[in-house]
């Protein structure tokens, strides 16, 4: 019925049909041509040459990247991706605003990057004119080397101006290390500035033999200018942090926490920045901020302590150490972190105050990093805890991550645990900080590889008292 009426419709007005028909056509025509040209702008828009050269754009998934440093000295400059790549350069994009002599602005779009990289890149923009030359600034991009990225990554940062929360800033160096005989966990923590701008910044070991740990501490006042200037190198008393090289030397004299006993001895953790985590920061409301950062996840440990006249060898051991800081009223947290041949996995959830978000809505996350560098992350991420039958104590802790790079489920049971009260805690719930040690059942994929070991891992979580 509807063919018949077009047919007729055609023969009975032939003029209007065709002029119709035209008009149709050329609408069709106009719009696939615009398409095809919006089409190769867009293609040309994403060209690399266009941005400065090269066959590879690395970005955030938020817009910067902001460890550029960290992903140029270790992703793209080591492991098993450096053979591959001929030549990397940073770059960044700001407005600037030019005022002529009328006081009228006229915004100019701006890139900046290291003149030597960018023509190693065979930049058309820079190749041509030689008075662009490297500033002694950019030579930290051009030749940076472990100590430096390390060091980027592990300093101290300046407290915010949020007078609110200020009394509850804290930092702090944590590293462990683990051997058959005998394990250590070592903290380096600075609290919030006093009136006078001095901090106070303590030293605590718990080191563990044969299921008992015993802990040892000490304590001094600093000015906070002092302790930005030095980080990661720390001193309190006869205790120090010194970072040489990729290796982490620490010096204890400690005195125990409680009764007799004393502690001496050096450690050296060192670091493969392939096995390295950049720095996270979660912000809040009011101001509120978290940073976490693991420069070492799976380094080799060496050196020995003595304890009241026993020497325990740590030589062939196994080392961590990661960075926190933030404001830390209201805030517990849920971290793990296990090693194997090599593989090293991190798994972590904050759970921030109720006035800075919605602790239901903060991701975790879980990061497998590899011998050459990550392996695959995932925010995708459930922890779920089980307390011992009777008690307030977990006995076992199931961490599932998925994504497209990992799929990948934690069992952890927990074999011992240390009861620490905190000072800060939730408003109407005093907590209590737990510290694990878990044998952890490890099955999945990271990347292309298979997953299925078993290994003696840490954990730390929080509980009402």
């Amino acid at each position: 019925m509807i063919v018949t009426l077009a047919i007729r419709s055609l023969l009975s007005r032939p003029v209007r049909s065709a002029v119709l028909i035209g008009g149709f056509g050329l609408g069709v025509a106009v719009m696939a041509v615009l398409l095809g040209v919006g089409s190769v702008i867009l293609e040309q828009a994403r060209a690399p040459e266009l941005r400065g050269g090269g066959d590879v754009i690395v970005g955030g998934t938020s817009g910067r990247l902001s460890s550029a440093r960290f992903v140029l000295a270790t992703v793209v400059g080591a492991g098993s991706l450096a053979p591959r790549v001929a030549a990397a350069a940073p770059s960044d994009r700001a407005d600037l605003y030019l005022v002529d002599s009328d006081g009228e602005a006229t915004a100019v779009r701006a890139r900046a990057g290291i003149p030597s990289l960018e023509r190693a890149l065979h930049d058309p923009e820079t190749s041509g004119v030689s008075s662009w030359t490297d500033t002694p600034a950019d030579r930290a991009w051009t030749s940076a080397n472990a100590e430096e990225v390390l060091r980027t990554m592990d300093r101290f940062h300046a407290v915010p101006d949020v007078p609110a929360r200020s009394t509850s800033w804290a930092e702090w160096l944590y590293f462990n290390g683990r051997t058959d005989a005998a394990r250590f966990y070592l903290t380096f923590l600075a609290g919030p500035a006093g009136p006078t701008g001095r901090r106070t910044l303590g030293v605590r070991l718990q080191l563990e033999r044969a299921g008992v740990i015993t802990s040892f501490a000490d304590s001094i006042e600093i000015e906070g200018a002092d302790l930005l200037a030095a980080a990661p190198n720390v001193t309190v008393g006869k205790n120090r942090v010194r970072l040489v090289g990729r290796d982490y030397h620490l010096s204890l004299d400690l005195p125990a926490e409680s009764g007799r006993g004393h502690v001496t001895g050096d450690l050296v953790i060192s670091a493969d920045l392939g096995r390295s985590m950049p720095p996270l920061f979660i912000r809040g409301a009011a101001g509120w901020v978290s940073g976490y950062v693991v420069p070492v996840t799976s380094g080799t440990l060496h050196g020995t302590l003595q304890v009241d006249g026993e020497s325990i060898d740590f030589a062939g051991g196994a080392g961590y150490h990661d960075h926190n800081w933030g404001f830390w009223s209201g805030v517990s947290w849920q971290w793990g972190q296990v090693q194997h041949d090599g593989l090293s996995l991190v798994y972590g959830r904050v759970h921030p105050p109720s006035d800075a978000a919605d602790p239901s809505r903060v991701p975790g996350l879980v990061v497998a990093l590899g011998p050459d560098g990550p392996l695959g992350f995932a925010t995708d991420v459930t922890i779920e805890e089980t307390n011992e039958p009777g008690t307030n104590r977990p006995q076992r802790i199931v961490v599932r991550g998925r994504s497209e790079s990992l799929a990948v489920t934690m069992d952890l049971s927990v074999r011992q645990t240390t009861i620490t009260e905190t000072r800060e805690s939730t408003p109407n719930q005093p907590l209590d900080f737990l510290q694990l040690r878990a044998d952890y059942r490890v099955v999945g994929r990271a990347g292309n590889q298979p997953l299925d070991f078993s290994a003696l891992g840490s954990a730390e979580t929080f509980r009402g008292r």
